[in-house]
């Protein structure tokens, strides 16, 4: 089967044709579009159809932010996408929207051994539930419930719930957000609009100033992108605490979405940032903050830690989907 995938985000959209046999997934065609630049998906999606020639039956769209039903109001754009309107505009007889995480959850069985890395072995055997939990332009959740014989994937927003300080300086980093946001999610802290909360937060908490090269550097590029990759270069120390605060977070974080769905079954890092920063996540800051549960510390040491490294699992995802849940029937 080959269907249109779509993995639409905050910062940017791709679409690709994947046909999947089984499990596996592969991508004929692919192209990426920077999603601010455009009014909506529909533009996007005929964008790509001008450039192939035998336009696909059906669609599969991965959307950063909760579907309901067939329709969805992006959490970091401006867009309201339905997919009945996406199928007349489109000329697609068959399109489904699901949740960006979710999709990724979809993709996750296409996935093979060198596209993953283990930061915790754990003691699971890959049975039981399991989740995903992905840092990007925000962070996304999402579960698979085992049923004793399969996973099936579902969609959360746990991304946008409490942000949760557990010291005095987080303390004030939530204190510093709270004069920023009116309500201070663990996406404001563990995405990488977290990471650039975070540096801004120091800043002031240390009563620095940035330095004149990083400021020209912030000016020109992604902040967050900057700060990583000058804390990688160890070329200023609040960078270096600040992705170090950040890696700490996010094991924080997924330590507390994997206690909460009982992820004896693995748990998957997704997005864009974790494979940038794999050799912070290999230190001991991330396992230590994901197994700091008090009496539940033994239960969390339990659940093997995967990294994904193959930033297309979530165009695989919606492909698998279409195949599996909608072979040759329509969402309507």
């Amino acid at each position: 089967m080959i269907t249109l995938s779509g993995d639409i985000g905050g910062t940017k959209t791709r679409l690709a044709l994947v046909e999947v046999s089984s499990n596996r997934a592969k991508i004929q065609f692919e192209k990426t579009f920077p999603s601010r630049e455009y009014s909506g998906l529909t533009e996007i999606v005929r964008r790509f159809l001008s450039e192939i020639q035998d336009k696909p039956t059906s669609a599969g769209l991965g959307v950063a932010g909760p579907v309901i039903g067939r329709q969805c109001k992006t959490t970091n754009l401006p867009w309201q996408i339905d997919a009945g309107e996406l199928e007349v505009l489109l000329n697609i007889p068959q399109i489904s929207l699901i949740n960006d995480l979710e999709a990724i959850a979809w993709g996750i069985p296409a996935l093979t051994e060198d596209q993953l890395f283990t930061l915790q072995h754990g003691t699971g055997d890959g049975t039981g539930n399991q989740l995903v939990i992905a840092a990007g332009t925000g962070l996304g959740q999402a579960g698979l419930y085992w049923d004793g014989a399969q996973h099936h994937p579902f969609a959360s927003e746990g991304g946008h719930c409490d942000f949760a300080p557990s010291t005095e300086l987080e303390f004030g980093l939530l204190q510093f957000l709270q004069q920023r946001y009116s309500h201070v999610s663990w996406e404001r802290v563990a995405s990488g609009q977290g990471l650039a909360n975070i540096y801004d937060f120091l800043i002031e908490h240390h009563q620095q100033t940035t330095p004149a090269w990083l400021s020209e550097q912030f000016s020109k590029g992604d902040k967050s992108a900057i700060i990583s990759s000058t804390a990688s270069a160890d070329s200023d120390p609040i960078c270096t605490e600040a992705l170090n605060l950040w890696v700490k977070l996010y094991g924080a974080e997924a330590g507390n979405h994997a206690l909460k769905l009982m992820a004896k079954g693995g748990v998957y890092l997704a997005g864009g940032i974790p494979p940038k920063i794999l050799e912070w996540l290999k230190q001991p800051l991330f396992v230590e903050a994901f197994q700091d549960k008090g009496r539940m510390s033994d239960l969390m040491a339990s659940m093997p830690i995967r990294v994904i490294l193959d930033d297309r699992c979530g165009l695989y995802g919606p492909a698998r989907y279409m195949a599996e849940r909608h072979p040759g029937g329509s969402d309507n």
